[in-house]
């Protein structure tokens, strides 16, 4: 059995890692909050522990074994998500915390029974995907909304979960997952959005709308040019 901070180090370590190339110590330090010495030691120890590769100046990579492990808690982690919401009626904006804390226990056996019981669920609340247990992970053509340009029509697919008030705040004004829209109008100078789902309008600030990703439809498409 792993310490609940490695697997939050491995799990932090694979969420940089999806972004391109090796993780800094410094960007890992921010990620988990602690001082770039503590995660230089961290880093010293999931080495030693043949989790991760580490070269100076370079920076971290996961090895296959840390990458099967970083899988597995996040498999965990988004299983008590959407099990929190579907089962006990919790809201999207609390879940993300109660899951932190409950994907270190949780057996695989607990694991297993609740993906059966959520009809062997693909994404959680947000529309994060679920590895499988190979450690299969469903990759998904998106955008941020942030990046889509008047015109462009899509169905909102992930949303952030970093932030709790966030969540409430989108969740009031029904932009979740499997929520269609059009984008009216996107004002210059990074100004804000225009967006339209059903027959109710919203205007969203640039950095909100770049925690909303969208699965754009071919009609209509226009992303933002380099």
């Amino acid at each position: 059995m792993l310490s609940e901070a490695v697997q939050d180090y491995l799990k932090a370590i694979y969420k940089l890692q999806a972004g391109g190339g090796a993780v800094s110590t410094s960007a890992l330090a921010g990620a988990m909050e602690v001082t770039a010495a503590s995660a230089t030691g961290m880093v010293k120890k999931l080495a030693g522990l043949k989790l991760v590769r580490h070269n100076p100046y370079q920076g971290v990579v996961l090895t296959k074994a840390g990458h099967k492990m970083a899988l597995e808690v996040i498999r965990h982690h988004r299983l008590l998500e959407l099990y929190l919401v579907e089962a006990l009626g919790c809201t999207w904006d609390k879940v993300h915390e109660e899951a932190d804390r409950l994907e270190h226990v949780i057996s695989e056996e607990l694991e297993e029974k609740i993906f059966e019981a959520l009809g062997r669920p693909t994404r959680d609340p947000h529309g994060d995907p679920i590895p499988a247990k190979d450690g299969t992970v469903i990759a998904a053509d998106q955008d941020r909304l942030s990046d889509l340009e008047p015109g462009a029509k899509g169905i909102i697919r992930q949303v952030s979960d970093t932030d709790a008030e966030m969540l409430r705040y989108l969740g009031t004004r029904g932009l979740v997952p499997d929520t269609v829209l059009e984008v009216l109008e996107k004002a210059p100078f990074n100004g804000p959005l225009t967006v339209r789902t059903g027959k109710t309008s919203h205007v969203l600030g640039r950095e909100l709308a770049r925690h909303i990703r969208v699965e754009a439809t071919p009609v209509g498409l226009h992303r933002r040019s380099a």
